[in-house]
């Protein structure tokens, strides 16, 4: 594939690096790109190259990817529609269906500058509107499931528009039945959002500490919007140009949750290494108990900022849980510090970590 770009129309590219389009800024060439700005767009676009039988890669964007340096052989369709329509839905909520191609994090500020409510925990992270359902996205507590209503998508199987109600998801932590497959494209998200303005219940620890009141209570969700963006750019989890520990994917491991049966060997095991004083933080999850990645992480003896190959990628200064690029690295150098971490882990305390973003072309 060449290594250049030659523009054909406003919304086509070929040959563009794909690592202009991520935020760890790393992936090598696509075949080409094509940006579609419409929803027939978009379904026109997978639709043709669906026919052809060519491979076909969707990109929102780009903060939950790892793309190999070989790049993509084949097309990437760069999902860029926008538009939301708001509706009264019951006596406390209104009903928000936002187009796939709009902003994740300015979606979550304009609600809160309208009054709305039950997104705010979820501020600050970056990618698109309709990559949400696909991880079930979550942070300080919530995740954003527990506000769909509905998700529209176009089947690639049957080549037909269809609407998804929740509980016909499959949402689970960091997951739904969509990742990990690439048979649906989805086009439009539905929220029932709150219209009191209260943010949701305080349900995470530091959250709480941060806004000075106790777990469960509730706070104006501009309040806790400004300060969960507080705690997320003190972790280097809000995208900065100028900060590379902001070159990343986010966190790249989710945090392992272990079965009932197995979690007395686990502790033990880590009190072994830590010390049987230590408190080990967990917390009830579905199937067991979930344990901070992070905290394994650094107590597995990668602290912030250490290095990979040659140093050019390295944990973030600020979060053990973000893998960085810092600033001329290739996938292959992030992988080997991924692979660093997740055997290290393993060794020490018995627990594999598994990797949060996609992998195209390219694996641990």
């Amino acid at each position: 594939m060449p290594d250049f770009v030659v523009m054909d129309s406003p919304a086509t590219s070929y040959g563009a690096r794909l690592g202009e389009y991520t935020t760890l800024r790393l992936g090598g060439p696509a075949t080409s790109v094509i940006t579609a700005t419409t929803e027939d767009d978009l379904i026109s676009a997978v639709a043709k190259r669906d026919a052809a039988g060519e491979p076909v890669l969707l990109l929102g964007g780009g903060s939950n990817l790892v793309i190999a340096d070989a790049g993509f052989d084949g097309t990437v369709v760069r999902i860029a529609t926008d538009g939301e329509r708001v509706e009264p839905l019951d006596a406390d909520r209104v009903s928000v269906e936002v187009a796939a191609g709009e902003d994740w994090d300015s979606f979550v500020a304009r609600s809160i500058d309208a009054g709305l409510s039950g997104l705010e925990s979820l501020s600050g992270i970056p990618g698109k509107v309709g990559a949400t359902p696909i991880q079930n996205v979550g942070a300080y507590g919530w995740e954003v499931g527990e506000f769909l209503r509905w998700v529209r998508i176009y089947d690639r199987t049957s080549g037909e528009v269809a609407t998804l109600d929740v509980d016909e998801l499959g949402l689970a932590y960091r997951t739904s039945r969509f990742k990990g497959r690439d048979d649906a494209v989805v086009l439009g998200v539905c929220f029932a959002l709150y219209a009191d303005g209260q943010g949701q219940p305080v349900r995470y620890a530091e959250l709480a500490r941060t806004l000075d009141v106790e777990p469960g209570k509730r706070m104006a969700s501009a309040r806790v919007r400004e300060a969960v963006l507080g705690l997320r750019r003190g972790k280097g989890m809000v995208l900065d140009e100028q900060d590379k520990d902001t070159w990343s994917a986010g966190s790249f491991f989710t945090n392992p949750i272990i079965a009932e049966a197995d979690l007395p060997g686990v502790l033990a095991r880590i009190a072994d290494v830590v010390g049987e004083d230590v408190v080990v933080p967990r917390f009830p999850a579905d199937g067991g108990m979930k344990l901070p990645a992070a905290w394994l992480i650094e107590r597995a003896g990668f602290g912030k900022g250490h290095t990979g190959p040659g140093g050019r990628v390295a944990l973030s200064s600020k979060h053990t849980l973000a893998l960085t690029n810092r600033g001329d690295a290739s996938t292959s150098d992030l992988l080997a510090l991924a692979r660093e971490v997740r055997d290290g882990v393993a060794e020490r305390f018995g627990v594999t970590l598994h990797p949060e973003p996609l992998l195209i072309g390219c694996s641990l």
